[in-house]
């Protein structure tokens, strides 16, 4: 069943919701996550969160061309005491997004929204990055 254009903002509107998350999230892990072992993926962490607010941009610009209104709500935020449970964490965060974001690409091809999707492989291909750096550093 197609979805419609109101319900493809809503989603949207939740996917900015979790690029506003997961920006926090990363921050607050970069500067808090301890062990040598952890200097290159903290370094890494900031700029995961610098694209996720590109990514949070882009889709408030798409929410707006489809005659919405971006959120400025902000999903759940996780945080701990031990460094190898943050990138946990955050993988399970890309995960949720990756999921989303392939949904959401057939979503737009279905409403004829082209350049939309276009837009939106690409942050999906940023967010399959990022597991990528995360898997890596947590040796899986």
């Amino acid at each position: 069943m197609a979805i419609t254009k109101e319900e493809f903002i809503k989603e949207l509107n939740k996917d900015l919701e979790y690029e506003y998350a997961a920006a926090i999230q990363y921050v607050q892990h970069a500067a808090v996550i301890t062990g040598p072992e952890y200097d290159a993926i903290a370094k890494e962490l900031v700029v995961h969160s610098n694209e996720e607010m590109i990514h949070a941009t882009q889709i408030s610009t798409m929410i707006t061309d489809l005659d919405g209104v971006p959120t400025v709500d902000v999903d759940e935020r996780r945080v701990s005491t031990v460094s190898k449970e943050m990138l946990e964490q955050d993988l399970v965060g890309e995960e949720t997004a990756i999921r989303r974001y392939k949904e959401r690409v057939g979503q737009a091809r279905d409403l004829g929204e082209f350049g939309i999707a276009r837009v939106l492989e690409q942050v999906l291909m940023d967010e399959e990055e990022h597991r990528r750096d995360l898997m890596s550093s947590l040796g899986k």
